[in-house]
């Protein structure tokens, strides 16, 4: 999973393990999550709650991620990476394990509640994996994470649905994803996070840019600075353009997705079994396109401004060739480039806003960045909703404005960034 390019001459075979380790924890962690979703509107359902009773829960699943995102972000910076990690690992066991005793909307509810305040141990990792590597390595590590997390979301409904035709098939899921995340918590807890090169001063001897993550509790070292402070920060800064495009492009590629089964239906009478094959074959590729991310970003002399505005050109020229396309196989080469298009795109943002951001406030960046996307889970079913009441090609058409407006804002923006890169390199 980890790819021969992150296992060069240079990185220390500690290290090199503990990469490979925490990859493992994105594939899991998805893996277990992925397990559940598809299951949980049947599951709503059979407890008798109405479908805007259920939309109801599921925003306010949202909304508890969109606050708690930069809060538990800023807050592993200060207590750590280890703790934190930890902490939410356990919590959403606990919220999974409920899920598995619900046999009342009420206790479905309250299930919900640790679970979308503390499911953020994906971005505590990307936080983690910021902190332990390079400017350099991180474009090809954050690939490399984000390829083995969508092979767990791939792998996942798989599991569940068979656990689901079973007797008791949800229960039995909830409690096997609150036991991978458990799991996962115990392999977090044996890490050799004192013994890994990178956790220490050796980090000056590699000669990397100057880490203030904190990894382990008991360090007492890192920002002293309080929760509130750190997110008043990263608010008061200027980063409002590279959350701009985040959200932009956030919402577009939702869009794109989010009738797609039943636009293929409308437009070229696909059965919904053909239009889910579809979007698991996209899904493959864009697992498969983490793994390209190093290589590109080496071919862009790691100028992810530039590589960023590419990427959002060709997902804006691919949603618009979903929107206008006459025949199918045209739906299928859209679909091909467009995994691959995306999931750069998301690692150049992340990447950006790393770099962008005060070294020893990844969490809080990664954080805020979560909280982002999760206002555009808000706003692009609404979005999606009024697009569909024009046309089945609504929501994409719509999407091909959002990504203009991406593409343009970039431009504008794209000499800003280079300009402030060159002053610091001075």
């Amino acid at each position: 999973m980890c790819g021969s390019a992150c296992s060069s001459p240079r990185t220390p075979p500690g290290r090199l393990r503990f990469l490979r380790c925490m990859y493992v924890v994105g594939f899991m962690d998805l893996f277990g999550v992925s397990m559940v979703i598809p299951l949980l509107s049947h599951h709503i359902k059979s407890l008798g709650a109405t479908p805007t009773m259920a939309g109801i829960v599921g925003a306010t699943y949202g909304i508890l991620q969109l606050f708690s995102s930069t809060i538990i972000g800023s807050w592993s910076d200060g207590v750590g990476r280890r703790c934190s990690l930890l902490t939410c690992l356990l919590l959403s066991a606990l919220g999974y394990a409920l899920l598995g005793l619900s046999t009342s909307l009420a206790l479905f509810v309250l299930a919900r509640v640790p679970v979308g305040l503390f499911k953020h141990s994906l971005s505590i990792c990307r936080a983690l994996l910021s902190d332990l590597v390079s400017e350099t390595e991180r474009p090809l590590v954050m690939g490399h994470f984000n390829a083995a997390s969508s092979v767990g979301f791939i792998l996942g409904p798989v599991v569940g649905g068979y656990l689901a035709e079973r007797e008791g098939g949800f229960y039995t899921s909830s409690f096997a994803c609150a036991t991978i995340f458990v799991l996962n918590a115990g392999l977090v807890w044996i890490l050799p996070w004192n013994e890994t090169p990178g956790f220490t001063d050796s980090q000056a001897v590699r000669g990397d840019r100057p880490k203030q993550a904190v990894m382990n509790c008991s360090d007492g070292e890192g920002p002293q600075a309080s929760v509130l402070q750190r997110v008043r920060a990263v608010a008061s800064s200027d980063m409002w353009d590279v959350f701009l495009v985040r959200f932009l492009m956030a919402v577009a590629i939702m869009l794109y997705y989010s009738n797609f089964s039943l636009a293929l239906e409308e437009r070229f009478a696909l059965r919904p079994q053909v239009a889910g094959y579809l979007i698991s074959y996209s899904s493959m590729l864009g697992a498969l396109a983490g793994c390209l991310v190093g290589p590109v970003t080496r071919l862009y002399r790691n100028d992810m401004a530039a590589l960023l505005l590419h990427s959002t050109v060709l997902t804006c020229a691919l949603i618009f060739l979903y929107a206008t396309a006459p025949s199918v196989w045209h739906v299928v080469l859209s679909s091909t480039f467009f995994a691959i298009s995306t999931t750069i795109g998301r690692t150049c943002v992340t990447d950006l806003e790393l770099c962008r951001g005060s070294p020893g406030s990844s969490g809080t960046l990664l954080g805020a960045g979560q909280s982002v996307t999760a206002v555009g889970r808000v706003v692009a079913p609404l979005l999606s909703g009024l697009a569909q009441e024009v046309s089945p090609c609504g929501p994409p058409s719509l999407g091909i404005f959002l990504a203009l407006a991406a593409v343009l804002l970039l431009l504008i923006r794209t000499p800003e960034w280079k300009r402030g890169d060159k002053a610091k390199h001075l």
